[in-house]
């Protein structure tokens, strides 16, 4: 394997597809993780031109770091982790459901972290290794909806700052926060429309923005620790609930 290597959490699908194929187009070779969407890992390993699919259920926190360790013992210049996988479930901060929390929490935040983690212990590059945590434009901008997911979130950025102080000089661990990119769980297209440009811009923020971002913080030289907002200043509003119930309450 003469290629860098990226491996993307959650890669076969939605800002995980989106940036799996902006480091192949840049001639890494691309490892695609993927839980249910085996089928759309495989296509797009056929499309691209260096690419591989792994299973594996980042809710078995034993499964995900047995993946990091077979990854690091035969990959000689792995320079970026992205977790990007995470689960969205739908509750609220006034009812709190047990098994969501429990879900978001291990998948969203504990797993990746501990991945992190091994991926910088085991993970072998000249180049430096980069960490980059999907979070979300609600860390700065919170509302009571999707309860569980936003704390998960919360608690994966507060590993950044940590892990960066922690981790060896040549490495870094940054967090990339996106805004509504993609419709979400029942979304019309109209509704989408009106939600995705409900921030400072009015504008629609594309996938490939993301990835774009995500490629800055795998091979630029902004400073350890820090978090890259990508969402039009959706981050900058103060908004009571989650955009895809803005914008059906203005549909009406």
């Amino acid at each position: 394997m003469s290629r860098p290597v990226a491996l993307v959490t959650g890669g076969a699908r939605r800002l995980g597809e989106a940036i799996v194929r902006r480091f192949a187009a840049e001639g890494w070779h691309v490892v695609i993780h993927c839980r249910t969407s085996g089928e759309e890992a495989s296509a797009l390993v056929a499309e691209l031109p260096s690419a591989e699919a792994m299973i594996c259920e980042l809710a078995d926190p034993a499964a995900a770091l047995a993946m990091i360790e077979r990854l690091a013992a035969r990959l000689e210049d792995w320079r970026v982790l992205v977790n990007s996988a995470s689960v969205f479930r739908p509750d609220e901060a006034t009812a709190l459901d047990p098994a969501i929390f429990a879900e978001a929490m291990q998948v969203n935040a504990g797993t990746p972290a501990a991945m992190a983690q091994a991926f910088l212990r085991l993970a072998r590059s000249n180049e430096g290794r980069r960490v980059i945590n999907l979070t979300d434009q609600k860390l700065a901008n919170p509302n009571p909806d999707f309860f569980s997911y936003t704390v998960s979130k919360h608690a994966l950025a507060a590993t950044v700052p940590l892990m960066a102080m922690a981790a060896d000089p040549a490495d870094r661990v940054y967090a990339l926060a996106p805004g509504a990119i993609l419709p979400s769980h029942d979304q019309s297209p109209a509704e989408t429309e009106i939600s995705h440009r409900m921030n400072l811009l009015e504008r629609r923020t594309g996938a490939e923005e993301v990835a774009d971002a995500a490629w800055l913080l795998a091979t630029g030289s902004l400073a350890s620790g820090q978090t890259l907002f990508v969402d039009s200043g959706q981050h900058l509003l103060s908004q009571p609930r989650d955009v895809m119930f803005l914008a059906r309450e203005e549909r009406g």
